[in-house]
């Protein structure tokens, strides 16, 4: 690299760019296999999903863990790659003096994505997600050393720049290595794009449109997915069945992400097991808000207003609007406490009594709430299939879960 007035510190200040685009790049390949691993192994348990304030899980297979099918965390780690091959082949030539502002071009669009995920994932889902907290930290690391090693270089950036892809496109190591790395890019990308499942949008949707909203799970899941239910214990759990072969019950809290999660990701399973057996499988959800003002069995409050969200639906569906009440709860939970659920518990779900039933309707949740603990859960959401506890499964396994229960009870007919 030719010397030149501002690069005296160039060695040093590029091994911090190094740094910490190293500790994005191994965040971001840790993320990247965690994801991967939640979508091909139905019996996945991450190790970053700690509670229900600290989970991966969550926060990858929520709406903001990919981008059209394919895995934000995957994006992240060809961003900091990208970072890194910048640096390095600004180290063998005449543009390590450019670097600096380089990197903060790239950081600069790089720190506008994590904000956007930080609040996502902070007010949105709140839940936080280490990997990812760690994709943050680098981010920023990269944005403040270059932006205070640029200078005046920014708005003279874009000639240099194109000297430098000249210099770039004479120099075959260089261009041979921007090339491998695009093809690789490509190739991961491809490789590791989930498939996009069609929503159903109308309210009775056709069975093909339930189907299709259902992603598809290959032969080898689904053998990994039978052997592990096979191999479940089953307790006694205590619900109506009503004639029902197969009842699953789920332990909710209105304020949950991950029952947020669920349920929008569950809802064409639940469709589509009504139209294909009806009577025969039976969904019920039990109450279990985290919030110690009616739950005994939770250390801390996790969610001011889960208690008011349950009494607000079993209020709710007395008015034939419970399903209502649950979509807004859902929708809105960043900005749930008790005063806002009893207003939407007037305006959604036309409930005008709300203060005056609240106490006798919370004996009722708590029942639901005592019989959860009975059965030991750890967290919402929990699911028992016919008495079988599940793992946290996407979309695709759950409903290859019913399927096979459906046949082991049934013996195939």
């Amino acid at each position: 690299m030719a010397t030149t007035a501002g690069s005296t510190h160039g060695a040093p200040r590029a091994g911090w760019l190094a740094g910490f685009a190293a500790l994005g790049l191994a965040a971001s390949a840790a993320s990247t296999r965690v994801h991967h691993q939640i979508l091909n192994d139905p019996t996945y348990a991450s190790f970053c999903d700690v509670n229900e304030t600290f989970s991966c899980t969550v926060a990858y297979t929520s709406r903001f863990g990919s981008v059209a099918g394919v895995p934000v965390a995957l994006l992240g780690l060809l961003f900091f790659a990208f970072v890194l091959l910048v640096i390095a082949i600004s180290a063998r030539s005449r543009a390590g003096e450019n670097l600096p502002g380089y990197v903060f071009a790239a950081s600069t669009i790089g720190l506008a994505v994590v904000l956007y995920l930080g609040y996502a994932s902070f007010f949105v889902l709140q839940t936080l997600c280490v990997l990812c907290l760690a994709t943050y930290v680098a981010v920023v690391g990269l944005f403040v050393t270059s932006g205070t090693a640029t200078g005046n270089l920014i708005s003279s950036l874009p000639g240099r720049a194109m000297r430098d892809l000249q210099l770039l496109f004479r120099t075959p190591s260089a261009l041979g290595a921007l090339v491998l790395f695009l093809a690789a890019s490509a190739a991961a990308v491809v490789m590791l794009r989930e498939p996009v499942a069609a929503a159903a949008e109308s309210a009775s949707p056709s069975a093909a449109a339930v189907q299709q909203a259902i992603p598809t799970a290959s032969a080898a899941q689904l053998k990994q997915l039978e052997d592990y239910l096979a191999a479940q214990p089953r307790k006694v759990v205590a619900a109506p069945s009503d004639g029902a072969v197969i009842v699953i019950l789920k332990f909710n809290d209105y304020q949950c992400p991950g029952c947020g999660q669920t349920h929008r990701d569950y809802k064409p399973v639940i469709a589509k097991w009504a139209q294909q057996a009806p009577g025969k499988v039976k969904f019920i959800s039990k109450d279990y808000p985290l919030e110690r003002e009616c739950n005994a069995f939770v250390a801390t409050d996790l969610h001011l207003g889960a208690c008011e969200a349950a009494v607000a639906v079993r209020l709710a569906k007395e008015k034939g609007k419970g399903e209502a009440m649950e979509e807004w709860l859902f929708k809105n939970q960043p900005a749930m406490n008790p005063d806002t659920v009893r207003k939407a518990a007037a305006s959604v779900g036309g409930v005008t009594d709300f203060d005056k039933r609240y106490a006798a309707t919370l004996e009722l949740v708590k029942a639901d709430i005592t019989q959860g603990a009975q059965l030991k859960i750890g967290g919402t959401p929990t699911f028992f299939l016919n008495g079988m506890q599940l793992p946290g499964l996407r979309a695709e396994f759950f409903d290859a879960a019913i399927a096979w229960e459906l046949k082991r009870v049934t013996g195939g007919k």
